[in-house]
């Protein structure tokens, strides 16, 4: 399991504490940093005042939230080239088809509805945490460049070496 820490961006805390119960019965063990809003999570992202920026392993995000909403957050994250890349998770009691097709336009990882039943909720969070922090390869945190090709020989239509 990566030992990144996963970012929770929900303000209902009845929902936050059934998500942390969740996280720790399925023995996943990462540091989970919760922000209630927006603004929060993109002060833990892309930070102004020079402190190191958080690199999560996943994002789970509410989408409807104070200050600035999930799509909106969402559209932020994915515009910033230091942020375009981290998992995002729509972790929602949403029920509306525009929001699953706004999330995914505007670049999300994927849309999971939570489930009101508990053994339900605590299924779809351990398969996330199989999945995103066990199967999925995440992307390098150094860019690497290129490697540079060999230049290639010439070749004629008929598929030999061109003559030179």
């Amino acid at each position: 399991m990566r030992d990144a820490p996963i970012l929770l961006v929900e303000d209902n805390p009845d929902d936050v504490t059934l998500t942390l119960r969740a996280f720790a019965k399925n023995g996943i063990g990462n540091e989970i940093i919760v922000v209630p809003d927006g603004d929060s999570c993109l002060a833990c992202l892309l930070p102004e005042d020079g402190t190191n920026a958080l690199h999560p392993a996943i994002i789970l995000m509410d989408i409807h939230l104070p200050k600035i909403n999930g799509l909106e957050l969402l559209r932020r994250i994915r515009e910033d080239e230091r942020t375009r890349c981290l998992p995002v998770i729509m972790l929602t009691t949403s029920r509306e088809e525009r929001d699953v097709i706004e999330s995914y336009r505007l670049g999300a990882n994927s849309f999971v509805r939570k489930s009101v039943a508990y053994r339900e909720f605590l299924e779809t969070i351990r398969v996330l945490g199989a999945y995103w922090l066990r199967v999925n390869e995440p992307l390098p945190t150094t860019e690497t460049k290129p490697r540079a090709r060999a230049p290639r020989e010439p070749r004629h239509p008929g598929g030999g070496l061109a003559p030179g």
